[in-house]
């Protein structure tokens, strides 16, 4: 055999030794992404929505059972955010005012009246024998639902007084007027001043006080000064120091 014969046959058995070898397998593509299912539209809201306990912010409300264990609570505060916010962003005045009574706030941000219904129904009031019990609640029922009726809301803050008096049948409510918000004439304006009118009529003289402490908050044109509200809706700490001097009369004579 000669050289190149050789070298010729060594080439040949190379190349059917490469192409009798295995390759390395590709990797195995990604499985797709299962679709995510939509997400379930909000039940319509009905007269029935604003009276019916509701089940959210159960961490909060698991906050309010240990902070009611604190002796000697003689003002309790129900409400949304701008309750919520009292003891923060007011805290000088909360200080001043409410902090000798022991007073706790249970107010949380974007609750509607289900809401506090349902930290009522959880338990928070029980064990409590406040001498007063300040309601103020009712703006996200109508700022979170166009088709929220001012009834409706009204309705969910007279459920909310009933359930107190069952819970607290000693302690007095002082009911205030829910506070104005937006532009003058806009449709959430108008629907709080709608709601105002309807809770106006639950002050009894007696074991419900209530007090509507717009006209603070509003200047001679009737829109909301961004120097004690910023945004239309929240009271910054001067605003809450107008929100307890306004208060400050009959909530002492209901503390009595």
């Amino acid at each position: 055999m000669t050289i190149r014969t050789t070298i010729l046959a060594t080439t040949i058995a190379m190349c059917a030794f490469t192409q009798g070898a295995e390759t390395p397998a590709a990797a195995p593509a990604a499985a797709p992404a299962a679709p995510q299912p939509p997400k379930p539209k909000p039940a319509p809201r009905t007269a029935e929505s604003a009276v019916t306990p509701a089940t959210r912010n159960e961490g909060r409300r698991k906050g309010f059972l240990e902070a009611g264990k604190k002796p000697g609570i003689q003002i309790v505060f129900l409400g949304d955010s701008i309750t919520d916010a009292f003891p923060g962003r007011g805290k000088a005045v909360w200080t001043e005012h409410y902090a000798p009574f022991n007073a706790v706030s249970f107010g949380v941000s974007g609750e509607r009246t289900e809401d506090t219904l349902g930290h009522i129904a959880g338990g928070v009031l029980d064990g409590l024998t406040p001498k007063a019990v300040v309601i103020m609640i009712g703006t996200n029922n109508i700022g979170h639902f166009s088709e929220e009726k001012p009834e409706w809301a009204a309705a969910g803050v007279k459920k909310i007084i009933e359930e107190v008096h069952a819970k607290l049948p000693k302690s007095k409510v002082l009911l205030l007027g829910v506070f104005p918000r937006d532009k003058k004439g806009s449709a959430k304006r108008v629907a709080v001043e709608g709601i105002n009118a309807i809770i106006s009529k639950y002050d009894d003289g007696k074991t419900v006080r209530y007090l509507d402490i717009s006209a603070k908050f509003l200047d001679a044109a009737g829109e909301i000064p961004k120097e004690i509200m910023p945004d239309g809706l929240h009271p910054n700490a001067d605003g809450y120091k107008l929100w307890a001097d306004a208060m400050k009369p009959l909530l002492d004579e209901l503390m009595k």
